[in-house]
């Protein structure tokens, strides 16, 4: 079977809604306080229709900063996966930061060992989030990219292919571009 095209997905702020304090976005306290947007359950369907594999990537430091437990990070994952049983694989960084690791976005391992893990065509797939990170980290693995722009106070490092505002739209989005990007002639 040849690779397959992915639709790396970022989850705070991608998939559930966010707690944004001072401008800045943070995940959901636990179980309780987590919530698709909506459209979001839909559009994974559409995604997984058109041929694309999806594929969570998050980075979850406050578990190792001490502020979440992973038992509730893992429980979030479970209630996802029943919200979206699409999902075909979640990855996650526990790395608090600052130093940059391989797998902390915005480095690409993440996207890097599901690509290998799941045979993916990262020339055909996208990652999608709100945050520069994800911009970076899905540059980083070519793969392209879409920012669902909340408007957070904080720059952007590298410019996404695709700004939208919502889940719905960045899935639109995909959904109406080519298979495969577009080589530039020098």
């Amino acid at each position: 079977m040849p690779p397959r095209p992915c639709v790396f997905l970022d989850r705070d702020g991608t998939l559930n809604e966010q707690i944004v304090r001072d401008g800045l976005p943070y995940p959901p306290y636990g179980y309780n306080d987590f919530r698709l947007f909506p459209g979001v359950a839909a559009g994974c369907r559409a995604l997984c229709e058109a041929g694309f594999v999806l594929v969570v990537a998050t980075n979850q430091p406050d578990v190792e900063r001490g502020t979440q437990t992973k038992e509730a990070v893992e429980a979030m994952h479970t209630l996802l996966r029943s919200q979206i049983p699409d999902i075909e694989r979640i990855e996650v960084c526990y790395d608090p930061g600052p130093a940059p690791t391989r797998r902390r976005k915005p480095e690409p391992g993440m996207l890097l060992d599901a690509a290998k893990a799941l045979d993916l065509d990262l020339t055909r797939s996208w990652m999608v989030g709100d945050r520069w990170r994800d911009v970076d980290c899905g540059q980083r693995a070519g793969v392209r990219t879409v920012l669902i722009d909340f408007g957070y106070a904080e720059a952007l490092r590298e410019q996404p292919d695709i700004v939208v505002h919502s889940f719905p739209e960045a899935v639109a989005a995909i959904l109406r571009e080519p298979a495969v990007r577009p080589t530039t002639r020098a």
